[in-house]
């Protein structure tokens, strides 16, 4: 049971009247942007409730904005209805998108503010969540998710060591930084070291290994990229957590 404090009905108000707000605000743009970029708009409002809240209220903001998405934005407008097949799809991305950063809530209750502004990362986000809850294999999920931490983060390589945790690289954490575990993140800027970075998969808890990652020198990668790349290995660590616990 979840026990709400001061803080967390303010979330839980939030993630209520937020996306109801800026879907509303949007309505005079919903002809001129696609419904993919609307639905990016909202998922900024997913993201900033989880921030401040916990794992119920981003649920509800996810639910809110698909809902809100769907009545205001997507046709036949002001009904509950969709009439496009790439309208449906986008709420369903964007419901699945949100209750991934909710459960990210759960385990930190400060997260770092993140905009996907990016209908690629989204779309890898909704397919490694629809993995994940179909109840695929964890070696199926960290195959795929090791695919996208290449393109996402424009790796030279990238491996995955389940239950290795030996030596101390320079890890990718959880905020995007990256630095050596305990101390502070030293690289600043969007250029990754020239060494391998650790990225390790965890849930419930419990560790249960890691990528490592191998970057291209000279390469930008951005903030959002990384923190994108954090949530997939926390799909990654969803999936071993449903294996050790089926229902």
């Amino acid at each position: 049971m979840i026990k709400l404090v001061g803080r967390d009905w303010a979330a839980l108000a939030a993630a209520l009247a937020g996306p109801l707000i800026v879907a509303a605000v949007l309505v005079p743009l919903r002809t001129e942007i696609s419904g993919a970029n609307l639905a990016l708009m909202l998922v900024v409002v997913v993201v900033a409730v989880a921030a401040i809240g916990n794992r119920l209220a981003g649920a509800v903001a996810a639910v809110s904005a698909a809902v809100w998405f769907d009545f205001f934005l997507t046709q036949p407008y002001q009904r509950f209805a969709i009439a496009a097949r790439t309208d449906l799809l986008t709420a369903i991305l964007l419901l699945a998108v949100g209750l991934s950063v909710s459960q990210l809530a759960a385990r930190a209750r400060r997260l770092h503010l993140v905009t996907v502004t990016d209908a690629d990362q989204l779309a890898q986000l909704h397919r490694t969540t629809q993995l994940v809850q179909s109840g695929a294999a964890p070696n199926d999920v960290v195959n795929q998710v090791r695919a996208q931490l290449i393109d996402l983060l424009h790796l030279q390589d990238c491996r995955f060591q389940q239950g290795v945790l030996l030596g101390r690289p320079p890890q990718l954490r959880r905020d995007g930084g990256i630095g050596r575990s305990p101390g502070p993140a030293p690289w600043a800027g969007d250029t990754l070291p020239d060494a391998e970075i650790e990225l390790r998969v965890a849930s419930g808890g419990r560790y249960y290994g890691r990528f490592m990652l191998r970057p291209t020198p000279g390469v930008a990668v951005p903030l959002q990229a990384r923190i994108v790349a954090v949530t997939l290995a926390d799909q990654v660590g969803a999936a071993f957590d449903a294996a050790d616990h089926p229902a």
